[in-house]
């Protein structure tokens, strides 16, 4: 089993190089992406029960990521949705947290962390 994930993210080449990055080192597998507010929201809420996380940067081709974590905020248990932005600031960690995100992460620092916290949230890579 892998955890199935979202990517919101407008950079292609961030996009493509985060997506290998996961796929090789925590067994994500990258069920799509999109590079605006209103493809991700579409997408997330007409796929509810097959995505298990999403990955959303704030600033996007159309919209933004806020809005993006606005519309997930309803989304059922165990779905998780986390922030990947070249400005997580104290201000914008404690908004997106406010919007219902299960974390955030920067771009620029804060890779590491996003593959653990994958790693951490995928069953695949769980003991018995």
């Amino acid at each position: 089993m892998e955890l199935k994930t979202y990517i919101v993210e407008d950079n292609a080449t961030i996009r493509d190089n985060l997506i290998g990055a996961l796929e090789e080192l925590a067994r994500v597998k990258a069920l799509g992406w999109s590079e605006s507010e209103n493809e991700a929201k579409a997408w997330l809420a007409g796929n509810e029960g097959h995505w298990d996380l999403a990955i959303v940067d704030l600033f996007l081709k159309q919209g933004s990521g806020l809005g993006v974590l606005e519309a997930c905020r309803s989304r059922p248990q165990g779905r998780l949705v986390v922030v990947l932005s070249n400005y997580a600031t104290s201000d914008v960690r404690r908004r997106c947290m406010e919007l219902g995100a299960d974390a955030v992460f920067d771009k620029s620092n804060e890779i590491d962390a996003l593959v653990e916290y994958c790693m951490a949230h995928n069953p695949a890579l769980q003991g018995p």
